[in-house]
């Protein structure tokens, strides 16, 4: 059986769960009292939730052009707020929306390409505007958040493609895991070793947010039948560096968020930090 075959059948098992999952959500964000902090913020997450979940696993009943077209829309958008927070020119804004397009495309079409020398080709273009535009005062800073942009989100998304049916299971794991985090932060992270923050980068984020993701993430998996212990790590990697990642890139930008647009969460990257980052750890992990 082909694996576009097979992640479809994953994201066929996935609905119910899925739906579940949303429902209980949609009753517990209604009833919850008016004096809960973040009510209304939490009602919106869930109708962002209520919308993207189709989106994600519609996407994998389409078969790989429609994992293509997921990989290439989130590329393209998140693409275009890192250039915004890091700084960048166009040029650099027209090599990574180019490599949101063409990487998931090559995932697809021709997988074996993407090794040592995609990384090379990648390397050049990232150095490419700077060393065109003769930039002496800020080319290699620019070069050097380019490269990290097209590691940090084209190459990462390329996951949603190669890795099938995983990626399936690390898309809903990495949801559930924030939800995960959120729950056990707000439980068990008032006092105690559990509430020490990970990073000074992000310091509402505590060891007690890192075991309830690491809960409900295992939950997840094993209900999908797809836990095993280096793809738990991946996910639970994904859910704790990739917000600290996007929080060191924020701050030194001086943003609090990547955008506006989505509501309840602020830009895509704010939402698809942890995704990027488990994507290239489980395909390191899980290979």
């Amino acid at each position: 059986m082909s694996a576009v075959l097979i992640a479809e059948e994953a994201a066929v098992r996935a609905v119910p769960l899925v739906a579940g999952v949303l429902g209980a959500g949609g009753v517990a964000v209604a009833v919850l009292p008016s004096k809960v902090r973040m009510r209304a913020e939490l009602r919106r997450r869930w109708r962002t939730w209520a919308l993207v979940a189709p989106v994600f696993l519609g996407a994998y009943f389409l078969g790989g052009g429609g994992t293509y077209a997921l990989a290439a829309g989130l590329g393209v958008i998140a693409a275009s707020e890192f250039v915004r927070m890091a700084g960048l020119k166009r040029g650099d804004h027209v090599v990574l929306a180019a490599a949101a397009v063409v990487l998931p495309a090559v995932a697809w079409l021709a997988p074996d390409l993407l090794d040592l020398r995609m990384a090379a080709l990648l390397l050049v273009a990232s150095a490419l505007p700077s060393v065109l535009a003769g930039d002496d005062r800020s080319g290699f800073t620019r070069t050097a958040r380019t490269a990290f942009g097209l590691l940090w989100i084209p190459v990462a998304l390329t996951g949603l493609v190669t890795l099938g049916e995983t990626a399936v299971a690390v898309g809903l794991a990495v949801a559930l895991g924030d939800v995960g985090a959120w729950c056990g932060g707000t439980a068990l992270g008032r006092r105690g070793p559990l509430a020490r923050p990970l990073s000074p980068l992000s310091p509402n984020k505590t060891w007690a947010g890192v075991l309830g993701a690491a809960v409900a993430t295992a939950g997840l998996l094993l209900a999908l039948g797809e836990f095993s212990l280096p793809l738990w790590a991946a996910v639970i990697g994904g859910c704790v560096l990739g917000d600290l990642i996007e929080s060191m890139v924020k701050r030194e930008s001086g943003v609090k968020d990547a955008g506006s647009w989505l509501p309840g969460f602020g830009g895509l990257l704010d939402r698809i930090d942890s995704l990027l980052v488990a994507l290239l750890l489980a395909t390191v992990m899980t290979r």
